[in-house]
């Protein structure tokens, strides 16, 4: 009986151990993670080797694994830049990116778990100042803010093209001009459109008018050829003709030919 609880210790040590080695080893991955396998007496950081995938892992007890989100991630920048002319322009934008899956060895060797703050949110202030520095901010109000959207980006894209990190996409939400400027950029666009409807305006009225003038020359230069073309002898053949037409009128008594001014037939006596 005395010899029982001496030899239940040494199991009692075991079962402790291997729970403890157990819970150690056993490393599960959640949806939208991945590990960097970390071996303490080997080489290090493991680089050669995929990334541990979702899911249930056993490992040595005296290695380390490292999650990631491999999933697309957001980063939310205000900055605050100077515009060509040295006028300070808030822009508020958002980076959408996610670490390079095979790369992500390399990325814990070289970054580790803060590659945010190292490198994306140096590159993306870097690019923004960059691009709206080429900018009036008459320009990054009006008709430049998909340009600077793209250029912030494709600056971005480069400089993080070595940095085991994908940029997907930059987007620009908002430029904050101080209020002087604004309404200063407002006011000469009310001007300008203001102007470009009196062009307007203007032109129409100078169509109307050429029209006007031109159909009035139409008229005269009609009016010109015609009375060149109507002799006597014509005049005569109309009035010949008219009075024929007016003696089929049951109002007509006579009809004196050759009686009127240059030969033209009279009329006399009415019904």
């Amino acid at each position: 009986m005395e010899k029982l609880p001496k030899i239940g210790l040494p199991i009692i040590i075991i079962i402790v151990l291997t729970i403890v080695l157990l819970t150690k080893s056993a490393i599960t991955i959640d949806s939208g993670e991945a590990g960097v396998l970390y071996k303490t007496f080997d080489k290090g950081v493991v680089i050669d080797e995929p990334p541990l995938s979702e899911g249930f892992h056993f490992i040595a007890p005296w290695n380390k694994v490292f999650i990631y989100e491999v999933r697309q991630q957001e980063l939310f920048e205000k900055m605050k830049v100077l515009s060509s002319n040295g006028l300070e322009i808030q822009i508020d934008a958002s980076a959408w990116y996610e670490p390079v899956y095979s790369e992500l060895g390399n990325l814990h060797q070289s970054l580790g778990k803060n590659y945010l703050g190292r490198v994306i949110q140096p590159a993306i202030r870097s690019a923004a100042r960059s691009v709206v520095g080429r900018y009036t901010p008459e320009q990054l109000y009006s008709s430049k803010r998909d340009a600077i959207q793209d250029e912030i980006f494709a600056e971005t894209k480069t400089i993080l093209e070595k940095q085991y990190v994908q940029l997907n996409e930059v987007l620009v939400r908002d430029v904050t001009l101080p209020n002087t400027i604004k309404e200063a950029i407002e006011r000469k666009l009310r001007q300008e459109q203001e102007s470009l409807e009196y062009e307007f305006r203007l032109v129409t009225a100078l169509k109307e008018a050429e029209k006007v003038t031109i159909e009035a020359q139409g008229k005269a230069d009609a009016n010109r050829i015609l009375s060149a073309s109507l002799t006597d002898k014509i005049l005569q053949d109309k009035g010949i003709d008219a009075t024929l037409k007016l003696s089929e009128s049951p109002n007509t008594k006579v009809i004196v030919i050759g009686g009127g001014e240059g030969g033209l037939p009279l009329i006399l006596g009415n019904n």
